[in-house]
């Protein structure tokens, strides 16, 4: 990283931890190792989680969603997440076929707590493991298994100041411009007329309702 001109970067924990302050007792021994009867539940009624892989080529953040449950919790120790049809791109599982450290943050529309869940990533084909994540009577062709390591609940302030799940604090959906006419201003760099707009347009939503399983 090129150090900005003019601002001062905190290179150590020590010079982090002088400003942010050490976490009490209560915060660090709520991480457990195990997944128990409350993170089963939460992740059972979670029907969105939002995936964090890295390799030494970068880092994503990737959302996952489907029915509450679907991410399905083999035992203690093992999540299984279905791969449901996406763009092909793959950047979370090429992550994870490289650097196999990965993390979950569960979400529960109108809760405002959330669970992470940390631990290494493998990606499989195993028919078995596939059938338990069938949905809409079409089965996955591949899953990642996570081996937990650590997992805890997260404390509801960023949503509290955020008012996520507060209706009346929406934005209107034609606030933004689409989907497609972002894309194509990005890739083109100007806006696209209304017939490219129009037809990007039609196409995402076909494909979005069409290839969801």
């Amino acid at each position: 990283m090129t150090k900005p001109d003019g601002i001062n970067l905190l290179t150590d924990t020590a010079s982090l931890i002088a400003i942010n302050g050490e976490p009490s007792a209560n915060t660090t021994v709520k991480k457990i190792t195990r997944l128990e009867r409350h993170s089963k539940n939460f992740i059972a009624r979670s029907p969105f989680c939002l995936l964090a892989t890295s390799s030494s080529e970068g880092c994503d953040a990737s959302p996952r969603g489907d029915a509450p449950g679907f991410v399905y919790c083999l035992d203690d120790t093992t999540l299984l997440i279905p791969e449901r049809p996406g763009n092909r791109i793959a950047d979370s599982m090429r992550n994870i076929i490289n650097h196999s450290e990965m993390g979950l943050l569960f979400l529960i529309p109108g809760r405002d707590d959330t669970l992470r869940v940390n631990g290494r990533g493998y990606l499989t084909d195993h028919p078995p493991y596939l059938e338990l994540l069938a949905a809409q009577a079409k089965t996955p062709k591949l899953a990642i298994v996570l081996d937990v390591t650590e997992l805890y609940f997260h404390c509801a302030k960023a949503f509290i100041r955020s008012g996520l799940w507060d209706i009346n604090r929406h934005m209107p959906a034609d606030e933004l411009p689409t989907l497609g006419t972002m894309i194509l201003e990005q890739i083109n760099g100007e806006p696209p007329s209304k017939e490219l707009q129009d037809n990007i347009d039609k196409a995402l939503e076909e494909d979005s309702r069409e290839n969801l399983y």
